[in-house]
Protein backbone atom coordinates (compact mmCIF):
# COMPACT_ATOMS: atom_id res chain seq x y z
CA UNK A 1 0.00 0.00 0.00
CA UNK A 2 1.38 3.37 -1.03
CA UNK A 3 1.23 5.88 1.80
CA UNK A 4 2.34 9.49 2.01
CA UNK A 5 3.45 10.83 5.39
CA UNK A 6 2.09 14.26 4.51
CA UNK A 7 1.26 16.32 1.47
CA UNK A 8 4.38 16.96 -0.58
CA UNK A 9 4.35 20.24 -2.49
CA UNK A 10 6.63 22.10 -4.86
CA UNK A 11 6.07 25.83 -5.25
CA UNK A 12 6.94 27.95 -8.27
CA UNK A 13 9.70 30.22 -6.95
CA UNK A 14 8.85 32.97 -9.44
CA UNK A 15 5.22 33.51 -8.42
CA UNK A 16 4.69 31.46 -5.27
CA UNK A 17 1.95 29.34 -6.85
CA UNK A 18 1.60 25.58 -6.69
CA UNK A 19 3.73 23.77 -9.26
CA UNK A 20 3.42 20.11 -8.24
CA UNK A 21 1.68 18.39 -5.32
CA UNK A 22 1.25 14.80 -4.19
CA UNK A 23 -0.91 13.76 -1.24
CA UNK A 24 -2.98 10.89 0.12
CA UNK A 25 -6.54 11.18 1.44
CA UNK A 26 -8.58 9.00 3.77
CA UNK A 27 -11.94 10.75 3.51
CA UNK A 28 -13.90 12.94 1.11
CA UNK A 29 -13.42 16.31 2.76
CA UNK A 30 -11.14 17.53 -0.04
CA UNK A 31 -13.72 16.89 -2.75
CA UNK A 32 -17.18 17.18 -1.14
CA UNK A 33 -17.86 20.63 -2.63
CA UNK A 34 -17.43 22.05 -6.12
CA UNK A 35 -13.74 22.38 -7.02
CA UNK A 36 -12.34 24.63 -9.74
CA UNK A 37 -8.55 24.55 -9.60
CA UNK A 38 -6.19 26.46 -11.88
CA UNK A 39 -4.10 23.32 -12.30
CA UNK A 40 -4.52 19.72 -13.46
CA UNK A 41 -5.84 17.24 -10.90
CA UNK A 42 -5.46 13.46 -10.98
CA UNK A 43 -7.43 11.75 -8.22
CA UNK A 44 -7.03 8.01 -7.72
CA UNK A 45 -9.80 6.56 -5.54
CA UNK A 46 -8.17 3.33 -4.41
CA UNK A 47 -11.08 2.22 -2.23
CA UNK A 48 -14.67 3.35 -1.84
CA UNK A 49 -17.46 4.35 -4.18
CA UNK A 50 -19.82 7.21 -4.88
CA UNK A 51 -21.00 9.74 -7.43
CA UNK A 52 -18.98 12.35 -9.31
CA UNK A 53 -20.54 15.56 -10.57
CA UNK A 54 -18.37 16.85 -13.43
CA UNK A 55 -19.20 19.71 -15.77
CA UNK A 56 -22.78 19.05 -16.86
CA UNK A 57 -23.00 15.35 -16.02
CA UNK A 58 -22.96 12.84 -13.17
CA UNK A 59 -21.11 9.53 -13.06
CA UNK A 60 -20.94 6.61 -10.64
CA UNK A 61 -17.46 5.51 -9.55
CA UNK A 62 -16.01 2.59 -7.64
CA UNK A 63 -12.62 1.53 -6.27
CA UNK A 64 -9.51 1.91 -8.44
CA UNK A 65 -11.09 4.74 -10.38
CA UNK A 66 -8.73 7.53 -11.45
CA UNK A 67 -10.19 10.93 -12.34
CA UNK A 68 -8.44 13.46 -14.58
CA UNK A 69 -9.54 17.10 -14.41
CA UNK A 70 -8.24 20.03 -16.47
CA UNK A 71 -7.74 23.54 -15.03
CA UNK A 72 -11.01 25.17 -13.94
CA UNK A 73 -13.02 22.05 -14.80
CA UNK A 74 -15.73 21.90 -12.09
CA UNK A 75 -16.07 18.66 -10.14
CA UNK A 76 -17.35 17.30 -6.86
CA UNK A 77 -17.23 13.79 -5.39
CA UNK A 78 -20.03 12.47 -3.18
CA UNK A 79 -18.88 9.31 -1.42
CA UNK A 80 -21.17 6.47 -0.34
CA UNK A 81 -18.94 5.97 2.70
CA UNK A 82 -15.23 6.16 3.38
CA UNK A 83 -12.92 6.65 0.42
CA UNK A 84 -9.15 6.48 0.29
CA UNK A 85 -6.66 7.32 -2.40
CA UNK A 86 -3.93 9.54 -3.80
CA UNK A 87 -4.13 12.89 -5.56
CA UNK A 88 -1.57 14.45 -7.86
CA UNK A 89 -1.80 18.09 -8.94
CA UNK A 90 0.39 19.99 -11.38
CA UNK A 91 0.21 23.45 -12.92
CA UNK A 92 0.49 24.00 -16.70
CA UNK A 93 3.63 26.05 -16.00
CA UNK A 94 5.20 22.90 -14.57
CA UNK A 95 4.05 20.68 -17.45
CA UNK A 96 1.86 21.77 -20.35
CA UNK A 97 -0.04 18.89 -21.96
CA UNK A 98 -0.68 21.02 -25.06
CA UNK A 99 3.00 21.66 -25.73
CA UNK A 100 3.93 18.04 -25.06
CA UNK A 101 1.03 16.42 -26.89
CA UNK A 102 3.31 14.51 -29.27
CA UNK A 103 5.28 13.11 -26.35
CA UNK A 104 2.44 12.20 -24.02
CA UNK A 105 -0.77 12.34 -26.12
CA UNK A 106 -3.06 12.71 -23.10
CA UNK A 107 -4.99 15.74 -24.35
CA UNK A 108 -8.28 14.56 -25.80
CA UNK A 109 -7.89 11.17 -24.12
CA UNK A 110 -7.25 11.70 -20.42
CA UNK A 111 -8.07 15.41 -20.34
CA UNK A 112 -10.53 17.47 -22.41
CA UNK A 113 -12.46 14.46 -23.66
CA UNK A 114 -16.02 15.75 -24.00
CA UNK A 115 -17.48 12.42 -25.10
CA UNK A 116 -16.15 10.09 -22.39
CA UNK A 117 -16.43 10.06 -18.58
CA UNK A 118 -13.43 11.86 -17.03
CA UNK A 119 -12.03 8.75 -15.37
CA UNK A 120 -10.34 5.42 -16.07
CA UNK A 121 -10.41 2.14 -14.14
CA UNK A 122 -6.93 1.12 -13.00
CA UNK A 123 -6.26 -2.57 -13.63
CA UNK A 124 -3.77 -4.73 -11.72
CA UNK A 125 -1.01 -4.45 -14.32
CA UNK A 126 -1.19 -0.65 -14.51
CA UNK A 127 -1.57 -0.38 -10.72
CA UNK A 128 1.93 -1.76 -10.13
CA UNK A 129 3.45 0.67 -12.63
CA UNK A 130 1.59 3.66 -11.20
CA UNK A 131 2.50 2.77 -7.61
CA UNK A 132 6.16 2.48 -8.60
CA UNK A 133 6.12 5.88 -10.31
CA UNK A 134 4.34 7.53 -7.38
CA UNK A 135 6.92 6.08 -5.00
CA UNK A 136 9.71 7.53 -7.13
CA UNK A 137 7.97 10.92 -7.09
CA UNK A 138 7.59 10.77 -3.32
CA UNK A 139 11.27 9.92 -2.83
CA UNK A 140 12.39 12.68 -5.18
CA UNK A 141 10.24 15.30 -3.46
CA UNK A 142 11.54 14.38 -0.02
CA UNK A 143 15.19 14.65 -1.08
CA UNK A 144 15.48 17.52 -3.55
CA UNK A 145 18.66 17.34 -5.56
CA UNK A 146 20.07 18.53 -8.86
CA UNK A 147 17.53 18.61 -11.74
CA UNK A 148 14.63 17.73 -9.46
CA UNK A 149 12.02 19.32 -11.72
CA UNK A 150 13.33 17.50 -14.78
CA UNK A 151 13.18 14.12 -13.06
CA UNK A 152 9.69 14.75 -11.69
CA UNK A 153 8.51 15.71 -15.17
CA UNK A 154 9.96 12.46 -16.50
CA UNK A 155 8.02 10.49 -13.86
CA UNK A 156 4.89 12.53 -14.62
CA UNK A 157 5.20 11.66 -18.31
CA UNK A 158 5.36 7.95 -17.48
CA UNK A 159 2.31 8.34 -15.25
CA UNK A 160 0.29 10.19 -17.90
CA UNK A 161 1.29 7.85 -20.73
CA UNK A 162 0.39 4.77 -18.67
CA UNK A 163 -3.03 6.08 -17.73
CA UNK A 164 -3.74 7.50 -21.22
CA UNK A 165 -2.95 4.15 -22.82
CA UNK A 166 -5.24 2.41 -20.37
CA UNK A 167 -8.10 4.80 -21.04
CA UNK A 168 -7.62 4.48 -24.80
CA UNK A 169 -7.98 0.71 -24.38
CA UNK A 170 -11.11 1.12 -22.28
CA UNK A 171 -12.80 3.75 -24.47
CA UNK A 172 -14.48 1.30 -26.87
CA UNK A 173 -16.20 -0.27 -23.87
CA UNK A 174 -17.46 3.12 -22.82
CA UNK A 175 -18.95 3.67 -26.24
CA UNK A 176 -20.89 0.41 -26.53
CA UNK A 177 -24.29 1.03 -28.03
CA UNK A 178 -27.17 -1.02 -26.67
CA UNK A 179 -30.10 0.33 -28.67
CA UNK A 180 -30.71 1.19 -32.31
CA UNK A 181 -28.50 0.07 -35.17
CA UNK A 182 -28.27 3.56 -36.67
CA UNK A 183 -27.18 5.34 -33.52
CA UNK A 184 -23.44 4.47 -33.56
CA UNK A 185 -23.20 5.95 -37.06
CA UNK A 186 -25.08 9.08 -35.99
CA UNK A 187 -22.90 9.53 -32.90
CA UNK A 188 -19.69 9.30 -34.90
CA UNK A 189 -21.07 11.66 -37.52
CA UNK A 190 -22.06 14.06 -34.74
CA UNK A 191 -18.55 14.07 -33.27
CA UNK A 192 -17.07 14.67 -36.71
CA UNK A 193 -19.56 17.45 -37.41
CA UNK A 194 -18.80 19.21 -34.11
CA UNK A 195 -15.06 19.00 -34.72
CA UNK A 196 -15.40 20.55 -38.17
CA UNK A 197 -18.06 23.15 -37.38
CA UNK A 198 -17.88 24.20 -33.71
CA UNK A 199 -16.21 27.50 -34.58
CA UNK A 200 -19.13 28.52 -36.79
CA UNK A 201 -22.17 26.52 -35.68
CA UNK A 202 -23.14 26.86 -32.02
CA UNK A 203 -26.78 25.72 -32.00
CA UNK A 204 -27.95 22.10 -31.61
CA UNK A 205 -30.43 22.62 -34.47
CA UNK A 206 -27.50 23.25 -36.82
CA UNK A 207 -26.16 19.76 -36.18
CA UNK A 208 -29.57 18.12 -36.46
CA UNK A 209 -29.85 19.70 -39.90
CA UNK A 210 -26.37 18.50 -40.89
CA UNK A 211 -27.21 14.93 -39.84
CA UNK A 212 -30.71 14.92 -41.36
CA UNK A 213 -32.46 14.11 -38.07
CA UNK A 214 -34.90 16.09 -35.96
CA UNK A 215 -33.49 18.16 -33.09
CA UNK A 216 -35.61 16.13 -30.65
CA UNK A 217 -34.20 12.82 -31.91
CA UNK A 218 -30.60 14.06 -31.78
CA UNK A 219 -31.13 15.48 -28.29
CA UNK A 220 -32.46 12.14 -27.05
CA UNK A 221 -29.56 10.17 -28.56
CA UNK A 222 -26.96 12.60 -27.18
CA UNK A 223 -28.39 12.56 -23.67
CA UNK A 224 -28.69 8.77 -23.71
CA UNK A 225 -25.12 8.01 -24.75
CA UNK A 226 -23.06 10.98 -23.51
CA UNK A 227 -25.16 11.80 -20.43
CA UNK A 228 -25.06 15.44 -21.55
CA UNK A 229 -27.16 17.78 -23.63
CA UNK A 230 -25.94 18.60 -27.11
CA UNK A 231 -25.67 22.26 -26.12
CA UNK A 232 -23.29 21.40 -23.28
CA UNK A 233 -21.12 19.27 -25.59
CA UNK A 234 -20.86 22.09 -28.13
CA UNK A 235 -20.10 24.61 -25.40
CA UNK A 236 -17.41 22.39 -23.88
CA UNK A 237 -15.69 22.03 -27.24
CA UNK A 238 -15.68 25.81 -27.73
CA UNK A 239 -14.31 26.39 -24.21
CA UNK A 240 -11.54 23.80 -24.68
CA UNK A 241 -10.39 25.59 -27.83
CA UNK A 242 -10.61 28.99 -26.15
CA UNK A 243 -8.51 27.78 -23.22
CA UNK A 244 -5.90 26.34 -25.56
CA UNK A 245 -5.65 29.65 -27.43
CA UNK A 246 -5.48 31.65 -24.19
CA UNK A 247 -2.66 29.46 -22.91
CA UNK A 248 -0.56 28.92 -26.00
CA UNK A 249 -0.90 32.19 -27.92
CA UNK A 250 -0.68 35.94 -27.45
CA UNK A 251 -3.91 36.56 -29.35
CA UNK A 252 -6.26 39.07 -27.80
CA UNK A 253 -9.57 37.91 -26.36
CA UNK A 254 -11.27 39.75 -29.21
CA UNK A 255 -9.25 37.80 -31.80
CA UNK A 256 -10.00 34.48 -30.12
CA UNK A 257 -13.69 35.35 -29.87
CA UNK A 258 -13.85 36.17 -33.58
CA UNK A 259 -12.08 32.94 -34.56
CA UNK A 260 -14.63 30.98 -32.52
CA UNK A 261 -17.58 32.64 -34.26
CA UNK A 262 -18.36 35.44 -31.80
CA UNK A 263 -18.37 38.94 -33.25
CA UNK A 264 -19.12 40.49 -29.85
CA UNK A 265 -16.09 40.16 -27.59
CA UNK A 266 -18.14 40.93 -24.48
CA UNK A 267 -20.77 38.32 -25.28
CA UNK A 268 -17.98 35.75 -25.71
CA UNK A 269 -16.38 36.81 -22.41
CA UNK A 270 -19.71 36.29 -20.61
CA UNK A 271 -20.13 32.92 -22.33
CA UNK A 272 -16.62 31.91 -21.26
CA UNK A 273 -17.15 32.99 -17.65
CA UNK A 274 -20.46 31.11 -17.38
CA UNK A 275 -18.80 27.91 -18.61
CA UNK A 276 -15.34 28.27 -17.05
CA UNK A 277 -16.27 30.26 -13.92
CA UNK A 278 -13.54 32.81 -14.65
CA UNK A 279 -13.10 35.48 -17.29
CA UNK A 280 -10.82 34.81 -20.28
CA UNK A 281 -8.29 37.29 -18.91
CA UNK A 282 -8.33 35.70 -15.45
CA UNK A 283 -7.82 32.28 -17.02
CA UNK A 284 -4.84 33.62 -18.96
CA UNK A 285 -3.38 35.30 -15.89
CA UNK A 286 -3.67 32.23 -13.64
CA UNK A 287 -3.10 29.36 -16.08
CA UNK A 288 -1.16 30.67 -19.05
CA UNK A 289 -0.46 33.91 -20.86
CA UNK A 290 0.93 33.43 -24.34
CA UNK A 291 3.56 30.93 -23.32
CA UNK A 292 3.60 29.23 -26.70
CA UNK A 293 7.04 30.59 -27.45
CA UNK A 294 8.44 29.76 -24.01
Amino acid sequence: MFNLPNALTLVDQQNGNLAFKLFSFEDNEHFDHIQRFNYYSLIWVKSGSGKAKVDFGEHRFAENCLFAFAPYQPFMLTADGKIEGIALNFHPDFFCIHKHQQEVACNGVLFNNIYQPPFVTIDKHSESTINMVLEQMRTEMQKPELAQYELLIAYLKIFLITVSRLKAQQQPEGMEIHTGQNEPFILQKLKDAIEVNFKKKHAPADYAELLFVTPKTLAKITKSHFNKTLSSIINERIIIEAKRELYLTNKTVKEIAYELGYEDEYYFSRFFKVNADVSPQMYRDTVGAGRGAA
